[in-house]
């Protein structure tokens, strides 16, 4: 399972062609899978009115701050999302703040990453929509059962995931976002991005080959593997 903060047209094309049971998208406004005839299936976190609902709030939230902060730029991927507005990050600190600012004023859900400052309506987050995926479509009940899951991310928005799962790994740039995060991943690796995932995914393998390599977690400030 995939879970991003990513657009759904991001996440549709991830769901068609990567070899994943799913992707959570939009920090958890809607989940895509690919169907056994090679569409796609999408559960939204809202019902049909909400989601109008939402989607009118943010389209209003969108102008009121393209019209106080003319500076900042909307993410080039804002026509793919469908629950969320993104904004490119501002690389001005007091720019940033001013747009974290506004989304916050406005009431909505929101976060910030390398590359966006993105926010929604509903409540929601990543584990939430975790939480709610696991049990309808896999069966597993994710809060009595927490260690049947491995969770890697690497920014702010994967805190609740970091929080809820033992079994939780950063990929080395997560360091950046350490002060922001309160309870840190377990294990960070010592790759960014895709190479740090690959240590995650050997470190499993190795795991599962020779149960005796599994051993308790060091402290998350130190980048080891997982």
């Amino acid at each position: 399972m995939t879970v991003i903060a990513a657009p759904a047209g991001w996440a549709d094309q991830m769901a068609r062609m990567w070899p994943v049971d799913g992707v959570i998208a939009e920090n958890g406004g809607l989940f895509i899978r690919r169907t056994i005839d090679g569409d796609v299936e999408r559960r939204f976190w809202h019902g049909e009115a909400d989601r109008a609902t939402a989607s009118e709030r943010l389209e209003r939230l969108r102008q009121t701050i393209q019209s106080d902060l003319p500076q900042v730029e909307l993410a080039s991927d804002q026509p793919f999302r469908l629950c969320s507005l993104a904004f490119r990050a501002p690389a001005d600190p007091g720019l940033r703040a001013a747009l974290v600012r506004s989304f916050r004023a406005a009431g909505a859900d929101m976060t910030v990453n390398s590359l966006w400052v993105l926010g929604w309506f509903g409540g929601y987050d990543k584990l939430g929509m975790a939480r709610r995926v696991m049990r309808e479509v896999h069966g597993l009940d994710i809060d009595a059962m927490p260690d049947a899951v491995a969770y890697a991310g690497d920014s702010i928005n994967d805190a609740p995931m970091f929080a809820h799962f033992p079994t939780s790994v950063g990929v080395s740039t997560v360091i950046d976002f350490l002060s922001d995060i309160p309870r840190p991943p377990a294990w960070i690796t010592r790759g960014p991005g895709g190479d740090g995932f690959v240590e995650l995914a050997d470190a499993i393998l190795a795991a599962r080959a020779r149960p005796s390599l599994i051993q308790e977690p060091r402290s998350a400030g130190v980048r080891n593997e997982p």
